[in-house]
């Protein structure tokens, strides 16, 4: 949907000048001389298109996608903290050695602390969570785990993932994937509303530019379909 930010400023015009102390609110101070300000700070204000669909099925997966990226943001967001955290902590461990221990404990710290949670995920939920993981910090879940402990590991999590026919390896690209520029575009509205907390991401988008991309690319498709249909004369 198209973003805007929009920075109002109301000028106005003023027929004279009161320099009594209730008046200061709206003057600037300088070297004990008034001058009026002109113009009044505002709140940014975020506007986006209303939601429109075609079908009423295609509504109904949106919010059903609204639902799930709702659910697992914040563990994505968790995953981003604890990732920067952890390179904080590991300028000052020298030994490698004692960067294995660490990240072991880190690791079996991190399974205690969210095993529940994540075995309660269904396989469409984890896998806009292992997109998000690679929007916040800029890494797919499999480099991650490549980088922090080693490629072995990384194998066995991959070949795991793919008994739930997930990839560790899938990347967030709203340019490319039309599901992850609708969550692209619920996590913005949610941001805007205060619904999630929103965390500096990794991976930047331009959601006004996405919208025209796949405005343009839908409205296409329809026109190629239409140009498909064909008439049967009946008698």
């Amino acid at each position: 949907m198209k973003l805007k930010i929009l920075s109002i400023i109301l000028f106005y015009s003023l027929f004279c000048v009161s320099q009594s102390d209730d008046k200061h609110e709206d003057l600037i101070i300088i070297t004990g001389d008034s001058i009026p300000k002109p113009y009044i700070n505002l709140n940014e204000v975020i506007l986006f298109q209303p939601l429109s669909f075609d079908t009423y099925d295609a509504a109904k997966k949106y919010a059903i996608l609204r639902s799930r990226t709702y659910k697992v943001y914040p563990y994505a967001k968790l995953a981003a903290d604890r990732l920067k955290t952890l390179n904080d902590r590991l300028k000052f461990i020298k030994k490698n050695k004692q960067k294995r221990k660490y990240l072991r404990r880190l690791e079996k710290f991190i399974y205690e602390e969210f095993e529940k949670d994540l075995k309660k995920l269904s396989r469409s939920q984890g896998k806009i969570l292992i997109k998000l993981i690679h929007r916040q910090t800029g890494q797919t879940t499999h480099n991650l785990i490549k980088e922090l402990r080693n490629s072995f590991k990384a194998r066995i999590y991959q070949t795991t993932a793919s008994f739930f026919k997930l990839s560790l390896k899938i990347e967030y690209d709203p340019k490319s994937n039309y599901e992850d520029y609708l969550i692209e575009d619920i996590l913005l509205r949610a941001f805007s509303s205060g619904k999630l907390d929103q965390q500096p991401t990794a991976l930047d988008y331009d959601l006004d530019e996405l919208f025209k991309y796949w405005k343009k690319k839908k409205d296409k498709e329809v026109e190629n379909k239409k140009s498909l249909m064909r008439y049967r004369i009946i008698g």
